[in-house]
Order: C-alpha cells, then structure tokens, then sequence
C-alpha cells in the first residue's frame, strides 16, 4: 500500500509541475526550459514572505503565491515579448538563459544552503496514518488535493472563462485570434503567469514538506518529460504522463535501485519518441509542424 502512496504523491508533484510546460506550449508553442528554475524561485519568495509576515502563516504563503505569478507575466512582459516573430528555437534558448541566470541569482541571495520555509512559518507536518499500514505527511497529502484542484481549476477555466477561451483560440490559431481582437501579449503573459503559480505553488508544497536547496531543479527537469509523454498540448495527457513516470520511477528505486530515480523518467521519455513523438494525447500535425 505504502508504494502506490509514493507513486500517487510523486505523479502528483510531477502533474503540477508539468501542466505548467503544456499551458506555455499550449498557447504560444514555447518549450519553458526555466520552468525549474521558477518553481524554485516561488520557494524562495515563501522563504521571504515567511520573514515579512512573521506570525501570519497563511498571509505568507498567499503572498508567495501571487508574488510567483506576477513574476511569471513580467518575464513575458520584459523579456519573451521580444522574442515575437522569432524564431520557436530563439525563444527556448531565451528561456535556458534565463534558468541559468535565476540560479545564479537565488544562490546570491539566499545561498546555497539546505532551507525550510515551514519552520520559518511555525507549521508542523505530522505524518498520517492510511488504510494497510502505509503513512503520507501533511505536506504530501496537500499536494494531492492542491494539483487535483489546480487541474479542476484549469479545465473550468479554460473551456468557461472568457480568457481561458481567449487562451484556447490564440494556441489554436493567433493570426486569427489577434484579428477578433484578441490580444495576444495579453494572452501570453496571463498563460506565464499561471504556468509560474502553478510551479511556484509546487516548489512551495516540495519546500514545506523535505526542505529547499538548488537541487529542486532536477525535480523541475524530471517534470519535463512527463509532459512530453503526455503531449505538450494536453492537461489531461500531462496528468497520463505523469502516472507514467511516477510509477515506472517508483516500482525501479523499489526493485531494482534507488540510484535510477533520475535516470529512469528520460528513459520512458525515449521510448515515447521512438513510439510516438507526439504524446499519448497530443496532437500529431502541430508536433509534426514544429
């Protein structure tokens, strides 16, 4: 019982941390190669807030939240909005200059040094006993129920908003969205600004459940090809991909060992793209077409 507990709470961190790479591609057709970079910078700003707001917990961690999706809309604004009209690949490497120089700066300001936001904030996280004699932390638990109701979120919005819509159209066709008035700056920058909460909202949960260090990347970095498995422009395919990894990653560390855990996700990614390049649920002629 304990290892499908382990399995549902890594497909969980993973499923967060993906659908963060599909929003991006799904609308704009940009890999976000700093994803992992920004899903540690959210921890960090927790970090902070924790330090502004001493004694006010939930403040902090709210305040982190909207502070990770105004970051994620700025680097659009001021960055990935002169990449428009450029080359895809003009983009990407934008975005792994990008991760390299948030690192660099992260390690600046808060060092490198393991940290732990949830002593900072006073909070606790007992374990929790389960059916069979399997046990899953507070923090893991949370992260379950947060990435289900994130995705909930996210298919509400985009099939019933009016943004969501407008998202959905410009992934679809932007010459033809941007003609209906649809802005598309506006578009893309909401879409990195969800992309960056929603990572920012898992690096924070992974923070206050085993602490943070720049190691936080590689998790970023194994999320990736979950997405890719699924097919970059499906949530629901990012969610398949990453009950994929997760289970293949655990069942491997379980039988075989633990030193595979970083190996393994990349090499169900390869066998994906012998198989079939374009995911599990993703979309054959845009793949073909990038």
């Amino acid at each position: 019982m304990q290892l499908y507990v382990n399995i549902a709470v890594l497909a969980s961190i993973y499923a967060l941390i993906a659908c963060g790479y599909v929003l991006i591609y799904r609308v704009s057709r940009v890999l976000n190669l700093a994803h992992g970079e920004l899903m540690m910078l959210g921890s960090y700003l927790l970090l902070t807030t924790a330090s502004l707001f001493t004694g006010h917990p939930y403040l902090a961690f709210a305040a982190a939240a909207l502070l990770a999706l105004v970051v994620g809309a700025l680097v659009y604004l001021f960055l990935l909005r002169r990449m428009t009209g450029e080359m895809v690949l003009a983009a990407v490497l934008t975005t792994v200059a990008l991760g390299i120089l948030l690192r660099g700066v992260m390690v600046l300001i808060w060092s490198a040094s393991q940290q732990y936001p949830r002593e900072a904030l006073g909070w606790a996280n007992p374990a929790i006993a389960l059916p069979g004699g399997a046990r899953i932390s507070t923090f893991a638990l949370l992260l379950i129920l947060s990435t289900a109701a994130v995705y909930l979120s996210l298919f509400v919005f985009l099939r019933f908003s009016r943004w969501g819509i407008r998202m959905r159209a410009a992934g679809q066709n932007p010459l033809l969205a941007a003609q209906r008035g649809i802005s598309l700056h506006g578009v893309y920058a909401l879409a990195w600004g969800l992309s960056t909460f929603t990572g920012g909202l898992a690096g924070m949960l992974l923070a206050m459940d085993s602490g943070l260090d720049g190691t936080m990347v590689v998790i970023g970095l194994k999320a990736f090809p979950a997405a890719l498995v699924g097919g970059l422009d499906s949530l629901v395919g990012a969610l398949l991909g990453s009950l994929i990894i997760a289970a293949a990653e655990i069942f491997l560390i379980h039988h075989v060992d633990p030193l595979l855990s970083d190996v393994v996700p990349f090499l169900v990614l390869i066998a994906m793209l012998v198989i079939r390049p374009w995911g599990l649920l993703g979309t054959k002629e845009e793949l073909d077409r990038v």
